[in-house]
């Protein structure tokens, strides 16, 4: 007996030195694969195709969970008493918001003036008629980068290009001298130079068009940015965000978060050009005879009136 337990002892150690040499060469090769990527001219090198891992494209502050993107007042009153609208009732827990802690540094608050936090609650309210994302119009610096999409960063030795998968959109962050664009950008005119191993970029001469996120958060042709890019691990970017605009914040205000490199062998952008999808939802109110009025499923049937909106800018262009 005690010879078979002297054994057996001495197979299981045995065993357990081949597995132990097993793992750690597998966690030598995994570090490995991790090595940083080859500099350029002695500065990190941000190229490759990066996701934001968060909840910040709903909204940039900490919020609960909530039942639908458009909800209305339910059966009983109170805050908690929120329903899903029509529009997102279909959905079901799709269309649900989900909770975050929020990427706002500090208190967590935007610091709006009390004349436009009433403006972002009204966008909020009116969020289906509003975002400039559900209209498939350019981003905007720096929601681009946390939107639920990747972005691919290719950088030279004086130029960075983001290109985003939204809207097969773009832009140039110019690590030289250039001249100030002629006119307001969507995304922005972004000009960068290095603090040590950190690119810092300035971003200003917006259009006041774009949203901060699907929360309202919204900005003026004030508008100021300067992104923080600092590579914290060979496949994580720290991003941070300061945000500046005295026409509707009462002082500068910060955002801050990871950006993941998207590790699949065969990554690629694969652009999202959703002008054409959205074409019916801009225009379709257009049309002599409507085309879509009416869905049904097993449980529910939803009707559709459109109607032209007053004093919009979009709708102005066009004509009525």
């Amino acid at each position: 007996m005690q010879k078979w337990f002297s054994a057996s002892m001495l197979g299981v150690a045995a065993v357990s030195a081949v597995v132990g040499a097993g793992v750690t060469l597998s966690m030598t090769r995994t570090a490995g694969q991790a090595s940083w990527p080859e500099r350029i001219e002695g500065k990190p090198n941000f190229s490759g195709i990066w996701q934001a891992n968060n909840e910040a494209h709903w909204d940039l502050e900490a919020h609960g969970a909530r039942p639908g993107a458009i909800t209305q007042p339910g059966a009983y009153p109170g805050e908690y008493a929120e329903v899903p609208a029509a529009p997102s009732l279909p959905f079901g827990a799709a269309g649900g918001v989900p909770g975050s802690i929020g990427v706002v540094k500090g208190d967590g608050k935007i610091p709006y003036k009390p004349e436009t936090l009433k403006i972002k609650q009204e966008n909020a309210a009116n969020w289906v008629d509003r975002d400039p994302e559900l209209k498939c119009y350019l981003p905007g610096t720096p929601r681009g980068m946390y939107m639920p999409y990747p972005v691919e960063l290719t950088q030279s030795t004086n130029k960075l290009h983001v290109g985003y998968a939204f809207s097969a959109s773009a832009r140039t962050i110019h690590l030289d001298e250039v001249e100030d664009p002629p006119d307001e950008l969507w995304m922005g005119h972004s000009v960068g130079r290095w603090e040590g191993d950190t690119l810092v970029v300035t971003v200003n001469h917006f259009n006041d068009r774009t949203w901060f996120d699907r929360a309202g958060n919204f900005h003026s042709n004030e508008l100021k940015v300067v992104e923080r890019f600092s590579l914290i691990t060979p496949d994580v970017i720290q991003y941070d965000v300061t945000i500046e605009d005295p026409n509707v914040f009462t002082r500068p205000w910060e955002i801050s978060m990871p950006l993941y490199r998207r590790m699949e062998p065969n990554m690629q952008i694969i652009e999202y050009r959703c002008v054409e999808f959205v074409e019916e939802f801009l225009l379709g109110m257009l049309r002599r005879e409507p085309l879509v009025k009416r869905w049904e499923s097993e449980t529910m049937t939803v009707d559709i009136t459109r109607k032209i909106p007053e004093g919009d800018r979009f709708y102005d262009w066009y004509g009525k």
